[in-house]
């Protein structure tokens, strides 16, 4: 079980655990920010990370936490050695020089506390600024600040071509009565909508969907808890991060999961598996709790934007060789996934100021909202190369014996409520809304009446 020390109300992995060594692999460690320091400002700046000043405050904190540590390895070598003394001179019958030498070594041992305090609050305090700085982004991120600046990979699926009197799922929702908003704000409060008749059998039918298709290609299934505590969420980088965004339970320390990445990530936190078991692909349905403060206007409407919602996930642990590689192929499933659905979509490279706090590399799929009239984002690929597993201390043994942590990648397969929203507004006729063909088995019906 991995040691903590308190930050605030936050309890995390002590020092060695987040400064653990992969050699030649990039992620946040001390030996990284003293070999590459300007390199790693260089490449904190394409996140727009302001406080690039911490990199230094970074490196100043171990020297002197190097500093202290030699000074109480001096002391304890000194009682070592008076400690030998003793015992030969007590062999020899010299009592009062044996008990002048034990006076020396109390003296040593009375010094000794101070350091040791003075070590324990100075790996606090570097441990404080470790964990703010976010993971370095990949050299193929491209530069910019926000969402306009991000890059168009490719388009797929066809255009919409809308009957006259279309309109947005929100009024599709009412006229169908399958998602009941105003029994979802009684029961809990705005954002928690309840799905009720035909919106209760189309969600089951997406996910039962989507967990097949993902199992179909390799993945494990999982149902993970939904409330995880502080170690988990800080494992893939919720915490410190996004604290101010997730449900808290204060009485038992938990936090209501954002995603079903955070515990199925963590089911390996600790362990050191098996090249030969690589790569590990694990899938998992959970409803997902999001505040999502600060959320406001048009586009949180309907099922925008929700604060309880279903998606299903999928993880992998790669050899870092290879986890590149493991992303295109992640984006190339969640591609043909959205395809089957026959809807419109794009794939988008996020640039460095749009860019999650853990993330190396992310993609987005959005679908076009034909009755809105804009894109929404379902998905999220990302590979964290070894930012979470650094974190969360899961490696493998390479071929020459070597202790080595693996790479994390994550991805929405897919996220319910904008699929749902777009299902309904892009396929509604004056008869109904017709599903795709893939959901005709999963709901049992051709058309939503």
């Amino acid at each position: 079980m991995l040691a903590k020390i308190m930050t605030g109300n936050l309890a995390f992995p002590t020092l060695s655990a987040v400064i653990f060594a992969a050699k030649g692999k990039k992620m946040l460690q001390i030996q990284v920010l003293r070999n590459d320091t300007q390199k790693v400002k260089d490449r904190l700046a394409v996140k727009y990370f302001t406080q690039i000043n911490l990199v230094d405050e970074i490196i100043a904190l171990d020297d002197e936490r190097k500093k202290i540590q030699q000074e109480s390895d001096t002391l304890l070598s000194k009682v070592n050695a008076a400690s030998k003394e003793i015992g030969a001179l007590m062999a020899k019958g010299q009592k009062e020089e044996a008990e002048a030498k034990k006076q020396e070594v109390a003296s040593f041992k009375e010094a000794q506390q101070p350091l040791a305090d003075k070590l324990a609050e100075t790996e606090k305090q570097l441990n404080d600024k470790l964990v703010l700085l976010p993971n370095l982004p990949s050299e193929k991120v491209p530069e910019g600040k926000a969402a306009a600046d991000n890059v168009v990979i490719r388009e797929g699926g066809a255009k919409v071509t809308l009957p006259e009197g279309a309109v947005p799922h929100w009024d599709l929702i009412k006229k169908y009565d399958i998602v009941d908003f105003e029994t979802g704000v009684k029961i809990t409060g705005s954002g928690f909508p309840v799905f009720k008749g035909k919106g209760a059998k189309l969600e089951r039918a997406l996910i039962s969907y989507f967990l097949d298709f993902n199992t179909a290609a390799g993945y494990t299934e999982y149902l993970p808890p939904l409330m995880v505590n502080e170690a988990t969420a800080y494992g893939t980088g919720q915490l410190p991060d996004k604290e101010g965004q997730m449900y808290y339970i204060q009485a038992d320390n938990f936090y209501m999961i954002p995603t079903a990445e955070v515990p199925v990530t963590n089911i390996y936190r600790g362990e050191i598996v098996k090249e030969s078991d690589l790569p590990i692909m694990m899938t998992a349905y959970s409803p997902c709790f999001r505040r999502e403060a600060g959320s406001f206007g048009a586009d949180v409407r309907g099922l925008n934007r929700v604060h309880q919602f279903d998606k299903v996930e999928i993880v992998q642990l790669v050899h870092p060789d290879k986890s590149y590689d493991v992303l295109e192929e992640m984006v190339n499933h969640v591609e043909k996934l959205l395809s089957s659905l026959e809807l419109q979509y794009r794939i988008i490279r996020l640039c460095g100021g749009d860019m999650s706090f853990a993330s190396a590399l992310t993609y987005d799929f959005e679908v076009f909202s034909a009755a809105q009239q804009k894109w929404l984002e379902v998905s999220s690929v990302s590979n964290f190369e070894a930012f979470q597993t650094n974190r969360m201390k899961i490696r493998f043994k390479n071929e020459n014996g070597k202790t080595q942590l693996l790479h994390s990648l994550n991805g929405s397969s897919l996220a319910l409520p904008r699929i749902v929203a777009c299902l309904l507004e892009n396929n509604q006729t004056p008869d109904g809304v017709k599903l795709p063909e893939v959901l005709h088995s999963y709901f049992g019906k051709e058309i939503i009446q």
